[in-house]
């Protein structure tokens, strides 16, 4: 039973934000076969990637989560950093 119980917390927290990111509002965006969890604060953006994909490189997943978080955010991307999974932009917003 306790083993159950880690597994679900664990799965759980799968889609959940950085600490930096906690109580933001999530925007969900499906872009190139992949779904972001994208949640913004000030001018960063930070995109968790979801779905099942088997250890992708972050070049593979790059195009797409730009073109996300720009569609979540109405943002210019300026840049990435991060992995294939969690991944955090500067943004460069209209004022």
């Amino acid at each position: 039973m306790r083993i159950l119980c880690l597994l679900i917390a664990l799965l759980a927290a799968c889609s959940g934000p950085t600490p930096y990111f906690a109580g933001m509002p999530v925007v969900v965006v499906e872009e190139g076969g992949a779904v972001f969890h994208i949640r913004r604060k000030g001018d960063l953006a930070e995109a968790v990637r979801v779905n099942r994909e088997w250890a992708p490189r972050i070049g593979a997943v790059a195009e797409h989560v730009t073109v996300a978080i720009r569609q979540a955010t109405g943002c210019e991307v300026r840049d990435i950093r991060g992995d294939a999974a969690v991944i955090v932009a500067r943004l460069k917003c209209p004022k």
